[in-house]
This record gives C-alpha cells, sequence and structure tokens, in this order.
C-alpha cells in the first residue's frame, strides 16, 4: 500500500528546515478504533550542514490490534521516507543522501 497520499491528507504539523524539523500526522482513518492516535517523524541537525537519521514517535502503538502491526510499521517507514524526501535537497553535498544512507548516519550530534 502506498501511504503517500494518506500522510499528505492528514498532516497534522509540518516544520521543516535546513536545520531538520518535524512532521505530524492524524493516524485516526487508519486506525479509527484509536481516540487521536498520531505519528511524528523528526530530524535533528548534527552541524556542518548534515542531518542525522530520521527518527519516529507516536502515542498509540500499545493500543494497537495485532492485525494492525503490520500495517503499522509501514506507516511508521513512509512516513520517515516522505521527510527524507521533503529535506533532502539535490546539489548539496550533506543533504544529497539516500534514506539508506541517511539512516547511517546517528540520530543526534550529542
Amino acid at each position: 500500500m502506498n501511504y503517500n497520499e494518506s500522510i499528505q491528507n492528514h498532516i497534522v504539523r509540518l516544520d521543516v528546515g535546513y536545520r531538520g524539523g518535524g512532521i505530524e500526522i492524524d493516524c485516526g482513518a487508519l486506525f479509527p478504533y484509536i481516540e487521536d492516535a498520531r505519528m511524528s517523524a523528526y530530524q535533528n541537525y548534527l552541524g556542518g550542514g548534515m542531518l542525522g537519521a530520521i527518527q519516529s514517535a507516536n502515542n498509540f502503538e500499545s493500543e494497537l490490534k495485532t492485525k494492525d502491526h503490520k500495517k503499522f510499521g509501514a506507516l511508521r517507514e513512509a512516513l520517515q521516507r516522505y521527510f527524507h524526501n521533503l529535506t533532502n535537497h539535490e546539489g548539496d553535498e550533506w543533504e544529497e543522501a539516500t534514506y539508506e544512507e541517511n539512516q547511517r548516519r546517528p540520530k543526534s550530534a550529542y
């Protein structure tokens, strides 16, 4: 399943800059039995123009039904890749990295 349209249609907060930022989405359409289900992806600035690995967080994983764990993991991965596409700029030696290269970086400089 391609989650990009679902992500785009359910953005609650979006803050993207050259020093990282974050995105938060409402997951209620995918997990309607969980009240106020939210997921976010965020990225820290490592210094020297380099961004760290993209992390994610949510407020509902413990409430998931067993059958939805696979969908949850796929959504988390899709959200991190979506955010990577927003922060990865062509022509910049540090930001022009594949998602896999970026995820091998540390998440924080300290």
